[in-house]
């Protein structure tokens, strides 16, 4: 048996939301990974979505508001082509990685307000909670961005990075179309717990970070070549003694990709489409070349035997270093339950 897509077939998030097989996560033209160019991030917007790209996603968060604003620009009158998606939840001081977690109603509203305004748009196609405060009951906070689907100002809602007791009580109050969570050959946790309650409950996964962070790109050889303001410079997996052993992880991916005449961030891509139709990747760029590189990854396909080979090189065990820094973990839930 084989596994492989096409960025021409449609997968769901959810009842009511169809999107391409893989969407674009847009963080990186904001901040976060060094320097970046409005007028290229909009000829990338602009190139995936002539590819046939039809997710896109942002949140309040990256850069502050800008994120939100260049999509809008860059989506312009074509904006009714696609499936916009952003969050809400993490408050953050200008020039500060330091935040905080808001997740009451009333702050659900006013951020949504705000996050339509930026974006130019009348409706929020999807609308995640980015992070959960957990002072708050995770029914007020769904409760409110439900009323928000009633008004028309949110198509669908989507959680990010919680456990399977709190995306269950969620559930409970209102369809959950898409859980976000990191997803990648070197980030595997919601294999255990996360996928299987999903796929019960009927939840698509949003899979972030599936290059994870680009390593599994091959680009990335020593910290030394990243920017100072990149924040994979204090990633715990990016530090040298870490690094270093997760570059024999990363060898095997380039021999394997070799061999299939492809590119590691191709094959890292095609191991997750083929975890599911049901999982959808947004890998973040600002390079038009790398944009087409991930796209071709859609018709790469591999053999049952080998999304295996894959998976038995990447046991979660074997990848050195936390993916968060110990602020960057805070509102990510960890579920320590065994599966049902």
């Amino acid at each position: 048996m084989t596994h492989s897509s096409s960025l021409n077939a449609v997968r769901a998030l959810g009842n009511s939301l169809r999107v391409s097989p893989m969407g674009l996560g847009c963080m990186g033209m904001s901040e976060f990974y060094g320097p970046s160019d409005d007028a290229a991030s909009i000829d990338l917007i602009h190139a995936a979505q002539d590819a046939g790209i039809s997710l896109f996603d942002s949140a309040d968060t990256y850069g502050l508001g800008h994120n939100e604003s260049l999509l809008g620009k860059a989506l312009g009158a074509r904006r009714a082509e696609v499936v916009v998606a952003t969050k809400f939840g993490i408050v953050r001081k200008p020039g500060h990685y330091e935040r905080s977690l808001r997740s009451d109603p009333a702050y659900v509203r006013s951020a949504c307000e705000a996050s339509l305004k930026r974006l130019g748009t009348e409706t929020i196609d999807l609308y995640y909670a980015h992070r959960l405060n957990p002072q708050v009951p995770v029914e007020e906070t769904v409760g409110a961005m439900a009323d928000l689907v009633k008004e028309g100002k949110v198509r669908a809602l989507g959680l990010c990075e919680v456990s399977v007791a709190t995306l269950e009580r969620a559930c409970a109050v209102h369809p959950i179309a898409a859980l976000q969570s990191e997803y990648s050959l070197w980030t595997r946790d919601v294999e255990a717990e996360i996928l299987p309650a999903c796929r019960r409950l009927g939840v698509s996964l949003v899979a972030y970070s599936p290059l994870g962070r680009g390593f599994l790109s091959g680009a990335i050889h020593s910290r030394e070549q990243l920017a100072e303001d990149d924040f994979r410079r204090h990633a715990p997996r990016f530090s040298e003694d870490n690094l270093a052993g997760n570059r024999c992880l990363l060898a095997r991916l380039e021999a394997f990709a070799q061999q299939r005449d492809a590119t590691p961030a191709q094959i890292a891509l095609a191991w997750l489409l083929a975890q599911g139709d049901d999982i959808v990747p947004i890998p973040g760029t600002r390079r038009v070349a790398r944009l087409n590189e991930n796209i071709a990854a859609a018709s790469v396909a591999l053999s049952s035997e080998e999304v295996a080979q894959l998976s038995q090189w990447f046991q979660p065990e074997a990848v050195r270093g936390e993916r968060y820094t110990k602020e960057g973990m805070k509102g990510i839930e960890v579920d320590t339950r065994l599966p049902d």
